[in-house]
């Protein structure tokens, strides 16, 4: 699917609050989906699987589908299984060709812990959701948080691995989503803005505002992540019972109020600065939007700020 930007452009010109009310209204519809394929699965497994590559909005998507899912009367628990991270070894950690540490490979994530976990919810049992810590690279079970589901109560784990064979495969029976933004703008037939650029673009803006990650070092891990993506997610895509597009038309407008300080403070030395002035030139094409009428509970607020909803 492609938007239109002189579509983006007449709205943003015409009413802008409409037109994100729209966008919003019409992600909702996509989360309500969602929700209605979990309950229609409930019987078979209390288990959702979510998975997508980086930037797609995998934590705000979980939470609304959570809360989707409590305002039918259905309990639901989110939970991030980055948490599943194996502590580091160096000695041990899977490589990328050109010897650095891979942390895209599914190898980092402990697959037998989150197997017999599902298991465990599955029966009604308790576990207790361990917690790593990034600071420190290793995964501290003493601040693991306990968790039991109850009858038709319902456990969200979301994480870019979460379709890969040792995960999803163990689990056929759980509930499989897969989300990423997927949408090109096109102007007429000529492509402006590409839906990786807008991954990237969230995933650059989220890192430096939360975790002190420069646009350049962002920019360097790039390459891996979408290598990572290739190898490692994208093939498993198709297990999902619903791929749905996260990407929102007017987010680029909103964005380039965010991003283009950040691309233009890039040294021209940079390897990818070719890229970095196609990139810049795109935002060009964008009436941009005030980022203060986005809504709260926008997903774009997961990356922006000052939403409603709590990230860990």
């Amino acid at each position: 699917m492609a938007y239109q930007l002189q579509e983006i452009n007449k709205r943003i010109q015409s009413d802008v609050e409409e037109f994100l009310a729209e966008c919003d209204q019409a992600y909702a519809q996509r989360v309500s989906l969602a929700a209605d394929k979990i309950l229609a699965n409930l019987e078979r497994s209390p288990i959702v699987l979510l998975s997508g590559p980086s930037g797609s909005g995998k934590t705000t998507t979980a939470l609304k589908i959570a809360e989707e899912l409590q305002r039918r009367g259905v309990n639901s628990h989110a939970v991030a299984m980055d948490n599943y991270f194996k502590t580091l070894n160096r000695k041990t950690a899977p490589r990328t060709p050109e010897g650095d540490i891979d942390y895209e490979s599914p190898l980092c994530l402990d697959m037998d812990l989150l197997d017999a976990h599902f298991t465990a919810l599955s029966q009604g049992e308790e576990i207790v959701v361990p917690k790593f810590e990034f600071a420190r690279q290793m995964r501290n079970d003493s601040l693991g948080t306990p968790m039991k589901l109850e009858k038709n109560e319902i456990a969200i784990f979301e994480g870019i691995h979460a379709l890969n064979d040792d995960i999803a495969g163990r689990h056929p029976e759980a509930t499989k989503l897969y989300i990423s933004a997927r949408s090109n703008v096109n102007e007429g037939a000529v492509l402006r803005f590409k839906g990786t650029w807008m991954r990237l673009t969230r995933r650059a803006v989220r890192d430096y505002n939360f975790r002190g990650t420069g646009v350049a070092e962002t920019l360097e891990m790039w390459a891996n992540v979408r290598r990572g993506e290739k190898l490692y997610i994208s093939p498993f895509k198709n297990r999902a019972d619903i791929i749905f597009d996260s990407s929102l038309p007017y987010e680029v407008s909103v964005m380039s109020n965010y991003a283009l300080p950040l691309l233009k403070s890039v040294p021209e030395d940079n390897e990818r600065h070719d890229e970095l002035l196609e990139l810049i030139g795109a935002f060009q094409y964008f009436q941009p939007i005030d980022p203060a009428l986005v809504p709260r509970d926008s997903l774009l607020r997961e990356f922006i700020g000052g939403g409603s909803y709590k990230y860990h």
